[in-house]
């Protein structure tokens, strides 16, 4: 998945978001909380987060260090001079 497609992911949540304010607004109901701001706020977190989500995975899962399976395959590859 690219980040293009991650970020189109992320619009269409807050639109339905929005588009669900809406329909609570059409039938008299208002929360406090929920709000034009409140989406906007929790659409900014959510193009926040989620990149540095995948960038800890991607740090993760290329890390020598965190898994002993991990540490043996960087000794081969040490022995192997790949590395």
């Amino acid at each position: 998945m690219t980040t293009d497609k991650l970020k189109q992911y992320i619009s269409l949540f807050g639109g339905l978001l929005s588009a669900i304010l809406l329909f609570f607004q059409t039938l008299g109901l208002y929360f406090n909380w929920f709000n034009t701001d409140s989406i906007d706020a929790f659409f900014n977190v959510l193009l926040a987060a989620v990149p540095f989500i995948l960038v800890i995975y991607g740090v993760w899962k290329n890390s020598y260090i965190v898994t002993k399976q991990a540490r043996e395959q960087e000794q081969h590859l040490k022995e192997k001079r790949l590395k």
